[in-house]
Parts: structure tokens; C-alpha cells; sequence
């Protein structure tokens, strides 16, 4: 006897891309530094170069000064809303992704309280005091890992409907003399999830997570700036970036292999892969290393979309930006359709890794 079970699907989805585009050659004359406080001598033409070589940016997209974080949030949220054409007071939970909350232009304050969650319900005019909102705090991966959250309390058959977001304005916290500071964007994605019961699986399948703290819970933190002459009670984003890159390439293919087995899926079942736009040619590698495990040398990177080269690293707002973009056709050569299986995973401070299956409906 074939019974139905709940199961929760994405009704509708919305990005917040920021209009202001901010090309590689506006870094060439700044002042780059090492770790020590010198100067980094070679000429910023090619320092740039070899940037755009190595994560293949060309250009990242940076908010209006005028908006926060929960701004950009709530910008996407009214598109997913729209989207998904529900009444916002129906909502059972809003969950927003983020690191450092509403860091407004030219500061440096992680505003956090009240919870940007809550800011984004006020925003978006929502009153019904059932609809319950918080924040998730888990780097990168915090979008990815909310949607996987959201999932339980769905399919725990308590909570019908939820909007999950994930928002970052990270170029705001970059230390302008470290050279990583080319690499993080501003962003926001959001997407609204309903449970439904099904005879067949759809929607969120099974995922995998795993937190690295031993050995690893430094690759990324806040730290002084590399200029000694500034004031170091400020804290910026600071980044181990090679030893980022191995920590990726070594356990993101396991986890996504791990995913595809819980879910019995083999590759070849997977129609595209989502994964975290931290830097091209590591995401690259990652995917070569994913097709090797099932005994393929040549990857298929038609299954990849990649927004990186044009919008940066926006954080928690790249997996469902690319979701967000590749399900409204606005990608090219990119598309999806009922029955197609969907990975989503994305790696970054804790260090944390998580991956989950998607079957459209």
C-alpha cells in the first residue's frame, strides 16, 4: 500500500541583485599589504590580474550605502512572496541566513539585536505573532543549512509554510589592505517553502552536514587589519585562503557523495549542482573531483551554473540567488524542470560543509 508522506517544496523564489557593479580595475591602485604590515610591492595592475585568475571575479556587485542587510532581505523576500503568490501572514517561520547582520556603510558594528528575522517581518508588514522568526548564524553555508531546518519543521506536520533567506553585505567588513577583499560581494536570496503530502518523494530530500573545528575552525574568522597604523579594535573578515581551498577540495566532494547515497541517487541522476560561489577555479576543482569519485575524468560542467565572474562572493545569497535565476531562466544555457534532482551545498566558516538533494515538482 503506497501512503502519502509531507514533504516540503519551494513554491516560490526571489534575489536581490545590487545595481552597483564594482570592476576588478577599481582595486589597482590600492594599497595592499601582507599580514606583517608591509607593503605589497608588486604593481596593483598585476595583483589584479592575478586575482581575476585565480577566482576568475572580474567584477562583484556591492549594495546601495543607503540599505542594511535586512534591507536587501526583505527586497527578495517581496519577490518570493510575489512569486509564490501567498499571504505573508499564512508564514509559520522566517529564517535568515547572515554573518555579521546589519552592518551599515562605513562602519564596522555587527548589529544583530533584535534579530534581523524580526527586522525583515516588520519590514515585509507581516503581523500575525505565530509567524515565529530568528536568525542563522553558520557562515557560508547558513542558507543552505536554514533550508535544511525549515525542512524539519515541515515535515513535522506543526508548521505548514516558511521563508527562508539568505542576505550578506561581507564587502562592508573586508579590510581594504588585504587582498581578499576583492573577493566577498553583497547579496540576497530568499525562496518560500510549503509543505505538501506526496506519494512520491519531492521537494527536500535527505542532507548531509559536518563542522571541522580541530583542525580548522580558523580558516576564516575576524582579525585585525594588516595596516598597523589603524585602529585594531575594529575586526574585519579574514580568510586562510589556500588552506580554504584544500579544506573544500579534500571534504566538499565526500559530502556530496555522501548526499547522493543517502538519497540512493548515482551522478548521473543529478540534473544540476548548486554549490557556494566562493571561487570559481576551487568550485571548478571540486566538481572534477566529485565526477572522479564516480569514475569520471571528464566533468560535465553544464551541470554547474556559476554566477561568480559578474556578482562575486555575496555568502549565504549565492546558492539561492543561482536557484533563484537558473528556475526563472535567467541563465543561460540553464534550466529545470518537474522530476529534475537538484543539488544544493556550500562550504564555509566553522568550518562547515552541508549538501541536500532537491526533486522539482
Amino acid at each position: 500500500m503506497i501512503t502519502s508522506k509531507l514533504y516540503s517544496v519551494i513554491r516560490g523564489s526571489g534575489s536581490y541583485i545590487p545595481s552597483v557593479a564594482v570592476p576588478n580595475k577599481q582595486f589597482a591602485d590600492r594599497l595592499f599589504m601582507n599580514e606583517d604590515g608591509t607593503k605589497i610591492e608588486t604593481p596593483g595592475e598585476e595583483i589584479v590580474e592575478k586575482f581575476e585568475q585565480i577566482t576568475d571575479i572580474s567584477e562583484r556587485r556591492l549594495a546601495e550605502e543607503k540599505y542594511t542587510t535586512s534591507d536587501i532581505a526583505t527586497m527578495a523576500s517581496e519577490e518570493a512572496l510575489n512569486d509564490a503568490g501567498f499571504d505573508r501572514e499564512t508564514l509559520d517561520y522566517i529564517i535568515i541566513a547572515h554573518n555579521l547582520g546589519d552592518i551599515k556603510s562605513g562602519s564596522l558594528y555587527p548589529d544583530i539585536m533584535p534579530t534581523l528575522a524580526s527586522r525583515v517581518k516588520k519590514k515585509l508588514g507581516i503581523k500575525n505573532p505565530k509567524t515565529v522568526a530568528y536568525d542563522m548564524t553558520f557562515g557560508c553555508p547558513g542558507w543552505t543549512q536554514a533550508m535544511i531546518q525549515a525542512n524539519y519543521y515541515l515535515q513535522s506536520g506543526d508548521a505548514k509554510r516558511a521563508l527562508v533567506i539568505g542576505a550578506d553585505t561581507l564587502s562592508r567588513a573586508m579590510d581594504p589592505h588585504d587582498r581578499d577583499s576583492m573577493i566577498f560581494a553583497d547579496g540576497a536570496g530568499a525562496v518560500v517553502l510549503e509543505a505538501i503530502e506526496s506519494e512520491t518523494p519531492v521537494g527536500i530530500l535527505r542532507h548531509v552536514t559536518r563542522t571541522d573545528t580541530e583542525e580548522h575552525l580558523d580558516l576564516l574568522k575576524m582579525g585585525d587589519s594588516f595596516n598597523k597604523e589603524l585602529k585594531q579594535d575594529s575586526k574585519y573578515v579574514k580568510m586562510l585562503g589556500r588552506k580554504v581551498y584544500n579544506y573544500g577540495l579534500t571534504y566538499v566532494p565526500l559530502v556530496a557523495q555522501e548526499c547522493l547515497q543517502k538519497n540512493n541517487l548515482d551522478l548521473k541522476d543529478v540534473s544540476k549542482i548548486l554549490i557556494h560561489q566562493a571561487n570559481a577555479k576551487m568550485d571548478e576543482a571540486i566538481l572534477k573531483r566529485i565526477f572522479r569519485l564516480y569514475g569520471i575524468k571528464e566533468p560535465d560542467f553544464s551541470t554547474m551554473p556559476m554566477t561568480i565572474k559578474k556578482l562575486g562572493n555575496s555568502s549565504v545569497a549565492t546558492v539561492p540567488t543561482l536557484y533563484d535565476l537558473v528556475v526563472k531562466n535567467k541563465m543561460e544555457g540553464h534550466s529545470l524542470k518537474s522530476g529534475d534532482y537538484v543539488m544544493m551545498t556550500s562550504v564555509g566558516a566553522g568550518m562547515n560543509i552541508n549538501a541536500f538533494m532537491y526533486r522539482m515538482q
